[in-house]
C-alpha cells in the first residue's frame, strides 16, 4: 500500500509519498496551491507538478497507473462542503491516486498538533480560519472567507489596519505613532498617502499589505501604544473565535488540545500569544494551548494512514520522519525543494 500526501497553503504546498508502514519514499515542496487564488486549474498544477516530482524522487514510474492506493489533500482555500466535493472530483480525474479524500488544511494542523483525533486548532497567516472535532467524532468550523464572513485577522488584515493607523495618525485623524514612519519605510517611501495612492493606482498590490504584520509586532515590542492595539485586536479576535468553537462542541470543562498554527502565532510573538492563552484558559481552564510543533503535513499522513487502517506504529513512523526529515535541514528523507 501506497500513500499520497499533501498540505497546502497561500504561500507552500508540502507533498509526500508514503508506504504502508509509514516510511517516507519522498517529501517535495513547491509553491502556494491555494484554489481561491489560483483557480482550480491552477491549483491541480502545482499538484500534478510535485506528484511528478516525488514520484522521480521515490523512483516510481507515475505514468503507468496510480501512484498510490489513496491520496489525501489537505488545502487552504477548500472552506465549503460543494468546494471540498469539487476539488474531490477533480483531482480524482487525474487519477493519480486510487481513492481521493479532500479537506481544508485546517485539519491537517489540528492532527499535527495533538496525540489525539480531536481537539480545536485556530491558524492565523495571511488570513484566520479555526475549526474543531469532538471525541464522537461532531465538527465545528467556519465558512473562512474573509470579512464577508465576519473574520478579522491574519497578515493582511493587520497590514490594513497598519496602514490605516499610519494615515490617521499623519491627518490627525488618529493617535500619532511610529507607524506612520514604518509603514511608508516598508515600501520605500516617505508618507503614508504614498502608499494609498500606490495600491489605488495599481503600482502596488494590496496584498502587499501582508508584509506590514511584522513591522506592527516589532513597533508593539518597541512601546508603539496604537501598534499595541492592533497586536491586541488580533489576539482576541482569535480568543473570540476559538472559545465559540470549544463551546458549540461542549469542550469548555475538557482537556482539550488547542493547536495555535499558522506563521503569525509560531513567530511567538509574547504579547500575542500571552493574550491568546489568557483569553483562552480564563473560559476553558482545562485545556492545552500551545503552538504547533510538527509540519501541517504530517498531520496528513496521520490523518490518511488512519483513513486506511495502518498500523499505530506506522502513523508513529512517519509522523517522526516528516517532522524531522524531507524538507528539514536535519532529515534524511528523499527530498526536492
Amino acid at each position: 500500500m501506497r500513500l499520497l500526501v499533501a498540505d497546502g497553503g497561500n504561500s507552500k504546498t508540502d507533498l509526500a509519498l508514503l508506504s504502508g508502514d509509514g516510511a517516507v519514499l519522498a517529501a517535495v515542496r513547491g509553491p502556494g496551491s491555494n484554489p481561491d487564488i489560483l483557480g482550480v486549474d491552477g491549483c491541480l498544477a502545482v499538484l500534478g507538478d510535485l506528484v511528478e516530482q516525488g514520484a522521480s524522487a521515490a523512483g516510481i514510474n507515475g505514468r503507468s497507473g496510480p501512484l498510490a492506493d489513496l491520496g489525501a489533500f489537505y488545502l487552504a482555500g477548500v472552506d465549503l462542503p460543494t468546494e471540498e466535493r469539487r476539488l474531490q472530483a477533480a483531482i480524482a480525474d487525474r487519477r493519480w491516486t486510487a481513492g481521493t479524500m479532500v479537506a481544508n488544511d485546517i485539519f491537517a494542523v489540528l492532527r499535527a498538533g495533538t496525540a489525539r483525533s480531536w481537539g480545536v486548532a485556530t491558524v492565523c497567516g495571511a488570513g484566520v480560519n479555526c475549526a474543531g472535532v469532538a471525541p464522537d467524532g461532531r465538527r465545528a468550523r467556519y465558512h473562512s472567507l474573509g470579512r464577508i464572513s465576519g473574520d478579522w485577522g491574519g497578515g493582511l488584515d493587520v497590514g490594513y489596519a497598519g496602514l490605516a493607523a499610519a494615515i490617521r495618525g499623519r491627518d490627525g485623524r488618529g493617535p500619532a505613532t511610529t507607524l506612520e514612519q514604518l509603514v511608508p519605510a516598508f515600501f520605500g517611501l516617505r508618507r503614508p498617502g504614498q502608499v494609498t495612492e500606490a495600491i489605488h493606482f495599481g503600482r502596488r498590490s494590496a496584498r502587499e499589505l501582508t508584509g506590514l504584520a511584522p513591522v506592527v509586532f516589532a513597533a508593539a515590542r518597541d512601546g508603539d501604544e496604537v501598534a499595541g492595539g492592533i497586536v491586541d485586536r488580533l489576539a482576541d479576535e482569535l480568543v473570540a473565535m476559538t472559545l465559540a468553537v470549544v463551546r458549540r462542541l461542549r469542550l469548555v470543562r475538557s482537556e482539550v488540545d488547542v493547536v495555535l498554527g499558522g506563521g503569525v502565532l509560531q513567530s511567538g510573538d509574547p504579547r500575542l500569544l500571552d493574550r491568546v492563552h489568557a483569553g483562552i484558559l480564563a473560559i476553558a481552564p482545562r485545556a492545552r494551548v500551545a503552538p504547533l510543533r510538527r509540519p501541517p503535513v504530517a498531520g496528513a499522513a496521520l490523518l490518511a494512514l488512519e483513513a486506511a487502517g495502518a498500523d499505530p506504529a506506522a502513523a508513529a513512523a512517519a509522523s517522526q520522519a516528516l517532522t524531522n526529515g524531507g524538507r528539514d535541514p536535519q532529515g534524511d528523507v528523499p527530498a526536492v525543494t
